[in-house]
């Protein structure tokens, strides 16, 4: 039986700064776990496509196709924030393409290659969000109690990508989750937002965490035992299990459901006894993400 969820937002080594499994390991380990479909969303990149795309139908999953970016508008000048883009079918998967290009095609902009939230109207079509949980435009607005900041970022993924537009839930153990977490259900509640658990993947079993840390030490410049170091990961950000998942939520949620119809993991919420359950559902299938071809743009 198949496990009722998929991880959506998984780095590889393509990352280059996070991520320490080659593709073809992470596959194993998916479908090990039984989940029927998995997205690999490396930062910046789809180096990993044509392997992931190959290897996921070889052993029978559903590759879902995104990107992890690093977004900026006027508000956030040269300290850019993070969504997840996945693509809904090849109309969404041309779009994530041209993004990745036009940011390279400009050059780095704080140390890194950004696209412009200007761009994401563009090409919004066939195109879902993920908000980056804490480190994404909403999250941000929420943790530094910015209503200014939270009302404009609503309004932009209201108007270019509605119904698109998933609030994310993460919860690794890392400094401002909790914070975050609980600002973000009181946000869902009040504003009808759908919401999506995450685990930000960059290591398959817990055991990678110290492997994946040197690799992120080298990219950054320092040693393991420096001080100055920043500690941007933790050891929870592995592949973890459907019931690892749910677990997870329910305990920052007070309760977590997953239909029997759904083949996405985009939890419902009841963040409160009082709200209705009807009220709190907007459905979200596996069956939203088209066949994708690969091929385009190659």
């Amino acid at each position: 039986m198949s496990s009722p969820f998929i991880h959506l937002r998984v780095h590889s080594d393509f990352s280059m700064m996070d991520g320490l499994n080659k593709v073809k390991p992470i596959l194993g380990k998916v479908a090990a776990l039984e989940m029927p479909a998995v997205a690999i969303t490396d930062q910046m990149n789809m180096c990993g496509l044509v392997k992931f795309y190959s290897e996921a139908h070889n052993l029978g999953i559903k590759p879902i196709i995104g990107t992890d970016f690093w977004v900026t508008n006027e508000a956030f000048g040269d300290e850019p924030f993070r969504l997840t883009l996945l693509a809904m079918n090849n109309e969404g998967y041309k779009n994530i393409t041209i993004l990745i290009s036009k940011a390279y095609l400009r050059g780095h902009l704080a140390h890194r290659a950004v696209i412009d939230q200007a761009w994401l109207a563009e090409h919004a079509e066939g195109v879902i969000i993920l908000s980056g949980a804490q480190h994404g435009d909403v999250g941000v607005g929420l943790m530094k109690n910015n209503a200014k900041l939270l009302d404009s970022a609503l309004a932009f993924y209201e108007s270019y990508f509605p119904d698109r537009f998933y609030l994310e839930l993460i919860r690794t153990g890392r400094q401002g989750e909790e914070d975050y977490l609980h600002h973000a259900v009181e946000l869902a509640e009040q504003r009808g937002l759908p919401v999506v658990a995450t685990n930000e993947v960059c290591f398959i079993d817990r055991e990678g965490f110290e492997a994946h840390e040197i690799r992120v030490c080298i990219h950054d410049g320092y040693t393991l035992d420096d001080n100055r170091r920043p500690k941007r990961y933790s050891e929870q950000q592995y592949l973890r299990t459907a019931e690892e998942m749910a677990s997870m939520v329910a305990c920052s949620i007070l309760s977590l459901s997953i239909s029997s119809g759904l083949a996405l993991p985009i939890f419902q919420y009841r963040a409160f006894s009082r709200i209705s359950w009807a009220s709190a559902t907007r459905f979200f299938s596996l069956s939203f993400f088209e066949s994708v071809s690969p091929s385009i743009g190659f």
